[in-house]
């Protein structure tokens, strides 16, 4: 098999599969494990893949993730105080990062005209804060999604490499005491891990609706996360779990 050819399947087989292992790869081509990996390291330079610890995942969209138009109709209240709440943990001359979610998308849509720093990977967000005359934008491009209408891929993370910033504002589709903040798609998992290590503080934004739940993919340990924002929904039960846990839950 020529190497155009492998590469060509290997491609195939990552976003049929989502994700896979150097291993699997190294038996079904029956080539050694470091020729897989030179494999990945020019499928991700050409933007086909995302390497991963031990094997890669596809940069096509997960399909389980919904599209924006029906995310941004669902739980708006809930979302609308989040965000609300979420707005007063911003400070005038904040460098902060605002992901693709639509609950930073209302955040961003309230965020007053103040001198401040917004990195994002999110063409909604960018749009929104584009009149502020105060508000410096940062987009990082990448593979565009376009269900998500964000920016995802080595080329996001990449990007994300060069900065840091005082806080982060992220949200997830799922958030577990004990498995953690999770993701419906790999490629925005790992947009929200490279955010979560540029940043000093993180600031989770999740409805009642996200709690107990775990996600397709995982984004990170909850220990991680230095501030949860809910809505007035969410169980005091479930507050207390992750309180025991040292993170501060606000609630409006």
């Amino acid at each position: 098999m020529l190497v155009a050819e492998r590469h060509e399947k290997i491609t195939q087989l990552v976003n049929e599969k989502r994700s896979i292992r150097v291993t699997e790869l190294s038996q079904i081509f029956s080539v050694t494990e470091e020729t897989i990996r030179r494999d990945l390291e020019k499928l991700e330079s050409e933007g086909k893949l995302q390497r991963s610890h031990g094997g890669a995942v596809s940069i096509k969209e997960n399909e389980i993730e919904a599209p924006y138009f029906e995310r941004e109709i669902q739980n708006v209240k809930e979302k609308l105080a989040v965000a609300e709440e979420a707005i007063k943990y911003v400070a005038t001359n904040d460098r902060i990062i605002l992901d693709a979610s639509t609950t930073a998308w209302y955040m961003a849509k309230r965020l007053p005209d103040m001198p401040l720093t917004v990195l994002t990977n999110s063409m909604k967000v960018a749009m929104e804060l584009a009149n502020r005359e105060k508000i410096s934008v940062i987009t990082v491009g990448g593979t565009m999604l376009q269900k998500s209408l964000s920016f995802v891929g080595p080329q996001t993370n990449n990007a994300l490499e060069y900065y840091h910033v005082n806080k982060a504002f992220i949200s997830c589709q799922g958030i577990h005491a004990k498995r953690g903040i999770s993701d419906s798609n790999e490629m925005q998992a790992l947009v929200k891990q490279k955010m979560i290590e540029i940043s000093d503080e993180v600031y989770l934004l999740a409805d009642h609706t996200k709690f107990d739940k775990q996600a397709f993919s995982r984004v990170a340990t909850i220990n991680t996360i230095t501030y949860i924002i809910t809505d007035s929904k969410t169980d005091q039960d479930q507050i207390e779990a992750f309180e025991e846990m040292s993170i501060r839950v606000i609630r409006p």
